[in-house]
């Protein structure tokens, strides 16, 4: 007889981990114990060695389907002769390490349950286990336990009690488990907040629907609004009191056979609408499907999503086969809306009924959204059902470390050794409400994490608001300033688990450059603790600073005249008046920044087009057209050139813009000019790493910012890099856009503590000491 005692760390408190080990140690008729200890899990077991080798095996190929580890280790001890196992308390203070699972889409028993007229809990729209539910959302405190989760409220009946107590029940010790007769219901209220009596509330949201109204539904981590996919005038409808002109809006369909009817789903893509974390997932809409076409004007995708709670179960096969819009529940820019009066304030004039219950929600957390570019994930929005899993630092944090993350986009992540414990999505800080999110948000983590940060990590731009967050409330810490696009290729790099000097190229919408101008076309030699920029967009200005954001017109007339060209292929849709004024403010560089923007040139070449002049949302420009580019085969690239300077490469887009401009006077396609742009994107690209390889001998390209969620052009160029010989790496787990930003703000922090051995390396916004210009 042998003992071994094993250590098990990873996701592996809250899941079920411990009644997983008890069942799996008394199968094989082990003796010893199982408890938590300082967020991993102790095992002690002792029987015949070829037994516990076995126990071993099957410990590490098979765990609870919300567990993940990341590491078994184990030691010898002599054996005690215990005849039996057992699951020991957690010892006092511990957990405060635990790693917290997300919340998790309803499980294949919970559902076989929700269906079955003779189970105690069917039809009820709160039923949950180990294996599935809410996490993230309704915990309040550290340790894990229902008294810290807003389940406190709801004390257990006989039956659930018994269930929770017994480690060969799958509800053994779920925390937000419940039934019908002692656990949350649900309430049906009108638009202005009053109780509707009479029918029960499942029904009378059924009604409400069917009859095209729409419904605020309280879910996971919020509300959604919520109205039949296919009613043209409750969608428009929904537009207009949503305030959301043209961005598109999700749908939730009953299963994969209706995702499939509506869209050419791809192996990768039903597997990721099917997982236990059911992100909404970009798929390619069928023709002719039934879905209005307010849903997602001009798009040729759709974001599906499956039902992951009970409730969502029971509308979707309440409503006859329809399927449902579902949108975050606020006002456009707004962050969701999750506490309840907050909601009938914030929504009442928007949703006609309010679908609600009594189980608060602690934590707001809005949907993942993600997409499949060649057969892997590129992930856009990483919120509920991801947060807050770890990304596992290649460099590990030296001191807990908080990096802040950028302005659009807002997530944060705290650092500890290997671990980087992202946020949930919370949205742009330009707003105060998502700010005090954003400050509610940081504070809960550490709570729940125990998590004192010893270092903060911020962008460079000095008015961001997590810059001011961090110089106003951070501000007796060591804070290091790290440049957006350096964050952005560390994102990539930590993304893919690399540690070494790579061709970073970074191409977003814009950020703040150590030279105090906005750039935003960036190829950089990078590592953790240093860059140095060794190629660039030709700068040009940016017309009336954010104004040509929202104006994409403004950026085309910019380029024209770069490019020493005039303005009259914009002249049939933008007043003379306005050209005139936009040539004066450019030649006078009234608040006119001067730009290196990528983003900014897609929105140019969209202007010249005639693809979109103005925009409603963020990117729509660039996004319609790729939709234009997707569509036909590539007519070759554009020229351009690519200049030497001491400094830098300078890719300058100039001939670019006049074969533009030659393409609509011979009245080439928006599509044809679309794609050609495209092309030449590729080609530049190619064209910088080729040249920075000849003088580095680096042969690693890391592809990061807001441009390659852009999926036609990441396919082209990492498929075009791969074919001259470059390793090609892009996100996988965080996105690429800023979402991502503070996953490469932790790394670098954690390259810089390493050369410094753990000593403060704040002070330090520019490109760091080491030269990385002929790594």
């Amino acid at each position: 007889m042998d003992r071994r005692v094993i250590a098990v760390t990873g996701i592996v408190q809250g899941v079920g981990f411990r009644p997983h080990v008890h069942g799996l140690a008394t199968r094989l008729r082990l003796g010893g114990f199982v408890k938590n200890v300082e967020g991993s899990v102790l095992i002690e077991v002792e029987g015949e060695r070829s037994t516990l080798d076995r126990f071993l095996h099957e410990l590490r190929a098979d765990s609870p389907p919300l567990a993940r580890i990341d590491a078994v280790t184990w030691s010898d001890r002599p054996a005690r002769g215990e005849p039996s196992f057992r699951i020991e308390p957690s010892e006092a203070g511990d957990e405060r390490q635990v790693f917290i699972s997300a919340d998790v889409a309803t499980c294949d028993d919970c559902l076989v349950e929700l269906f079955d007229p003779r189970d105690r809990r069917y039809l009820y729209p709160f039923l949950n286990c180990t294996n599935c539910g809410p996490r993230l959302t309704i915990i309040t405190g550290a340790p894990y336990d229902r008294e810290r989760t807003s389940m406190a409220a709801f004390a257990m009946c006989p039956a659930c009690r018994a269930e929770y107590d017994d480690p060969a029940d799958r509800r053994f010790h779920a925390q937000p488990t419940a039934c019908p007769a002692c656990g949350p219901r649900l309430s049906l209220l009108d638009g202005t907040g009053s109780p509707i009596l009479g029918a029960p509330p499942l029904a009378g949201a059924l009604d409400a629907l069917l009859a095209g109204q729409i419904a605020a539904i309280k879910g996971l981590g919020g509300y959604h609004l919520a109205c039949l996919a296919n009613h043209a005038e409750t969608v428009a409808l929904l537009r207009t009191r949503k305030h959301r002109d043209e961005k598109p809006f999700a749908v939730m369909v009953r299963d994969l056979d209706r995702a499939r009817a509506l869209c050419d789903l791809t192996e990768e893509e039903a597997a990721s609408l099917a997982s236990p974390g059911r992100p909404i997932v970009l798929a390619r809409r069928r023709a002719g499907t039934p879905v209005a076409e307010a849903v997602a004007p001009g798009n040729p995708w759709l974001g599906l999503m499956l039902p992951y709670t009970p409730l969502h179960h029971l509308l979707l096969r309440g409503l006859d086969g329809h399927d449902l819009v579902m949108t975050s529940g606020n006002r456009s820019d707004e962050p969701i809306a999750f506490d309840d009066g907050d909601a009938i304030d914030r929504l009442r004039g928007i949703a006609d009924v309010f679908l609600t219950h009594d189980r608060p929600i602690h934590l707001r957390c809005d949907d993942t959204v993600t997409r499949f570019v060649a057969g892997v994930e590129l992930p856009v929005r990483r919120s509920r059902g991801e947060a807050p899993r770890p990304v596992r630092l290649p460099v590990p944090c030296l001191h807990p470390t908080l990096a802040l993350g950028g302005q659009l986009k807002a997530t944060f992540t705290l650092g500890r050794g290997h671990h980087a414990f992202l946020s949930h999505h919370i949205g742009d800080l330009d707003h105060y409400a998502a700010f005090r999110a954003y400050r509610e948000a940081i504070a809960h983590y550490k709570q729940l994490f125990g998590f004192e940060p010893a270092i903060v990590v911020r962008d460079l731009h000095p008015d961001y608001a997590s810059t001011r967050y961090a110089e106003d409330e951070l501000g007796a810490l060591p804070t290091l300033a790290v440049q957006h696009h350096h964050a952005h290729i560390a994102s990539c790099m930590a993304d893919n688990d690399l540690d070494e000097p790579v061709i970073g190229v970074s191409f977003d919408g814009t950020g703040f450059g150590t030279d105090g101008t906005i750039w935003g076309g960036e190829v950089m030699i990078a590592d953790y603790a240093s860059f140095h920029r060794a190629a660039h967009l030709r700068p040009v200005r940016l017309p009336g600073g954010e104004r040509a954001i929202r104006e994409p017109w403004r950026m085309a007339a910019s380029w024209l005249l770069d490019a020493g060209l005039s303005l009259e292929p914009l002249a049939d849709s933008v007043p003379s008046a306005s050209l005139g004024a936009i040539e004066r403010i450019i030649a006078q560089g009234l608040n006119s920044p001067i730009t290196t923007s990528a983003g900014r040139l897609f929105d140019a070449i969209a202007a010249l087009a005639g693809v979109r002049r103005t925009v409603s949302y963020e990117g729509q420009a660039a996004i319609e057209l790729e939709w234009l580019a997707a569509g036909i085969e590539s007519g070759g690239a554009y020229p351009f050139e690519l200049e030497t300077t001491p400094e830098a490469l300078i890719l300058n887009p100039r001939p670019t813009i006049a074969a533009v401009v030659d393409d609509l006077r011979r009245g080439k396609s928006a599509a044809e000019i679309a794609r050609r742009f495209h092309s030449t994107m590729v080609e530049a690209i190619a064209s910088v790493c080729i040249k920075l390889r000849e003088t580095t001998n680096l042969n690693i390209v890391a592809l990061s910012g807001g441009v390659f969620l852009n999926a036609l052009l990441t396919a082209a160029v990492q498929s075009r890099l791969s074919t001259d010989g470059f390793r090609v790496f892009r996100h996988r787990q965080v996105p690429p856009n800023d979402g991502g930003l503070c996953l490469g703000q932790l790394a670098i922090a954690a390259g810089r503590q390493r050369i410094e051995g753990g000593a403060d390396v704040s002070g330090r916004t520019g490109s760091g000491r080491r030269d990385l210009s002929r790594a």
